[in-house]
């Protein structure tokens, strides 16, 4: 009996269009900015601090939301990636969920991160640690 084949080797359905904003994002900073995104953690460091320049060059909040999305999903992809999450998606909002079961926000966390109150750096250093606590 064969159960489930559409989702087996590929990537859940909510995943879709956070794949395709943390693509946009990787390809508009190696292309705009000259600065090669490779989906590690420590190049989250870098992205905080990209964030940290629009915040310091007073760029609207609406002029910034779209670079914002695609930080906070490419976040998002760093954490799937390095720990086996999945992306959820429910009334138009994405979250990652990680194996233990957490839920994580990295689009929230970029606007956060954009309003002087977040890094999603630490964020990921946060959804990869939880995965050894508590076992």
């Amino acid at each position: 009996m064969t159960t489930g084949t559409a989702q087996q080797g590929s990537r859940p359905h909510a995943a879709t269009r956070p794949v395709r904003w943390a693509a946009d994002a990787v390809t508009a900073m190696r292309e705009g900015a000259r600065l090669r995104l490779d989906y590690s953690a420590q190049s989250l460091w870098r992205v905080d601090r990209l964030i940290e320049e629009l915040r310091r060059e007073d760029t609207p909040h609406a002029a910034a939301q779209g670079v914002l999305r695609g930080f906070g999903a490419y976040a998002g992809e760093v954490i799937v990636r390095q720990t086996g999450a999945e992306w959820w998606a429910t009334g138009g909002e994405h979250w990652v969920r990680t194996p233990d079961g957490r839920l994580w926000d990295p689009m929230d966390e970029a606007r956060r991160c954009f309003g002087g109150h977040g890094s999603l750096r630490l964020l990921c250093l946060d959804a990869t640690e939880a995965r050894g606590a508590g076992g």
